[in-house]
């Protein structure tokens, strides 16, 4: 039986709703990459408006 990941915003490593620590979990990278990544982005553009959208519809881990 195939065990399937789940994609949650991070209770342990947040910085503000838990958004980037909980996708670095998700694919197995140091989250501080996705926050810099993250910061790129936002730089360019939409960054801001997609993590206000990512932390609404990212569930928390009951």
């Amino acid at each position: 039986m195939e065990l399937k990941q789940k994609l949650y915003r991070s209770d342990t490593d947040k910085m503000i709703c838990g958004v980037c620590g909980g996708l670095g979990e998700y694919f197995n990278v140091d989250p501080t990459i996705i926050r810099l990544l993250w910061a790129i982005f936002t730089c360019m553009g939409p960054g801001i408006v997609a993590y206000i959208v990512a932390a609404i519809i990212i569930p928390r881990r009951a």
